[in-house]
């Protein structure tokens, strides 16, 4: 019941947020600054830089606003969120939302072990299933603004668990995703990140 109860409250927390409803077409110019990372349509070529094409657009919104208020830290994305005003971040996150996910490919030795953990969690080490929050498919919680980890770079996603893990990252409702990666090891979060990287 304190677990239900705890994730309605960050739920509700995270969706107090002011909603911005952005312009895709105005996004796509003013995007152009991103495309050396995040490629043109948002889906990068380098595994270090994420995937932004089809993310949600509440997510993207928060994690820009979090970027320029110093709430999440990366020299690079607080240099570049800096520049944009409230109206170019909703342009910018509605673009990126409105791309296809390019899919990748897990690698065949880390499925089992990453599969197990995604769906199931580790019961062992109080290890929640990722599917309880990101859904089945990968797909997100755009309401919750949880992201979509349906096919992104599994080396972006192995230094994200190993930032929250390490408390490097710390933009996350009500430490859930600290909380969560504080319990897994350097071989689970390299199996769980290659599951999501093939995982639609």
């Amino acid at each position: 019941m304190k677990k239900v109860l705890l994730a309605v409250s960050l739920i509700s927390s995270v969706a107090a947020l002011p909603a911005m409803a952005g312009d895709a077409a105005a996004g796509k110019a003013r995007a152009a600054a991103c495309v050396t990372c995040h490629g043109a349509d948002g889906n990068s070529v380098a595994p270090n830089f994420p995937k932004l094409a089809g993310q949600h657009e509440s997510y993207l919104v928060k994690q820009l606003m979090d970027f320029k208020s110093g709430k999440r830290k990366d020299a690079t994305m607080t240099a570049m969120a800096a520049t944009l005003g409230d109206a170019d971040v909703a342009n910018v996150a509605a673009y990126f939302a409105s791309q296809t996910t390019k899919l990748g490919e897990a690698a065949a030795d880390k499925v089992a072990m990453g599969q197990a953990l995604y769906r199931a969690g580790n019961a062992a080490n109080g290890v929640a299933a990722c599917a309880g929050c990101h859904g089945p498919t990968g797909a997100g919680n755009p309401q919750a603004k949880f992201p979509r980890l349906s096919g992104q770079h599994a080396a972006y996603v192995v230094k994200q668990l190993k930032d929250f893990r390490a408390g490097k990252r710390s933009n996350d409702p009500g430490d859930m995703m600290r909380g969560v990666a504080a319990k897994l090891s350097d071989a689970e979060i390299e199996a769980v990140a290659q599951y999501v990287q093939g995982l639609h």
